[in-house]
């Protein structure tokens, strides 16, 4: 028989706090995928890897905390460790390549696309994974249409991040933009689970095992630990809070700074003043 499927278990609580965890990974992504971009003399590889990190991290908390609110009143529901790890490793993976694209060939039509599509697809992948991972004494099936419908989403929603990665540099445009990209994969999540149903195959389901949140919310200290470390790194770059004017005025006063050294004996060479000249 058919199951009676419920996406919104304890209300607006799962939503609001899974939308709130891909804001949060969207912005320290987008955060140090800037510092990576606009200052030559930062160790571009590490920035962009916890940039990666933090917006797959970000994803795949904000998919598993919206499934703790996704039940099934006929089945008892519950999750596979091992494939629920690997969609967290696909989650970081497949953005990080993503956003290495873009960080080593800019926001060039081809380079975005080829990064937008791999990066989408690879949300998507997290998605229907984690989904896999799901245990219940029933089958899920999917409609088609809206199944393709959300990988569309996902691909739209992470070009659109990636492109903001790399051409929006002021703090507050790019918190704007994290809310974006929040809406975005949100959007994507909620309509891959439209595409749901639930064939169940009895009213005692033969599965037994631990209730969700016994599974899920230990997962998810990790990520969450993660994301709040750097949120941490980045509040404590003052790089990382400024706007591009500000930003270009104290990388210059920064090199100006820096005496210039004589190539013969590697002192400093005394700056000359106007009137010296």
């Amino acid at each position: 028989m058919d199951g009676t499927v419920d996406g919104f278990r304890y209300g607006w609580v799962t939503p609001v706090a899974a939308y709130v965890m891909a804001c949060l990974g969207g912005a320290l992504g987008l955060r140090c995928i800037v510092r990576s971009l606009l200052d030559e003399e930062s160790w571009r590889p590490g920035w962009l890897a916890l940039g990666a990190a933090s917006i797959g991290c970000g994803i795949w908390t904000m998919h598993f905390i919206a499934m703790i609110g996704f039940q099934v009143e006929e089945a008892r529901i519950g999750y596979d460790a091992g494939l629920t790890l690997l969609s967290l490793l696909v989650a970081v993976v497949v953005v990080g390549i993503g956003v290495f694209i873009v960080g080593y060939r800019g926001a060039g039509v081809a380079a975005l696309c080829l990064a937008g599509t791999v990066t989408g697809l690879g949300v998507a992948a997290m998605h229907y994974l984690g989904m896999a991972a799901m245990h219940l004494d029933g089958s899920i099936r999917y409609d088609p249409f809206t199944v393709a419908l959300s990988v569309l989403i996902a691909v739209v929603a992470a070009t659109a991040a990636l492109w903001a990665a790399v051409s929006i540099r002021g703090f507050v445009t790019s918190l704007g933009a994290s809310l974006v990209m929040g809406v975005a994969v949100s959007g994507m999540h909620y309509t891959g689970m439209a595409a749901v149903s639930v064939h169940v195959h009895g009213v005692s389901p033969s599965w037994v095992g631990d209730a969700p949140t016994s599974l899920l919310l230990p997962m998810l200290i990790g990520p969450v630990i993660f994301l709040l470390l750097a949120a941490v790194v980045v509040m404590f770059d003052p790089l990382l809070v400024l706007g591009e004017g500000d930003w270009n005025r104290t990388a210059r006063a920064g090199r100006a700074a820096v005496p210039e050294e004589d190539r013969t004996t590697g002192r400093p060479v005394p700056r000359r003043s106007w009137s010296d000249r």
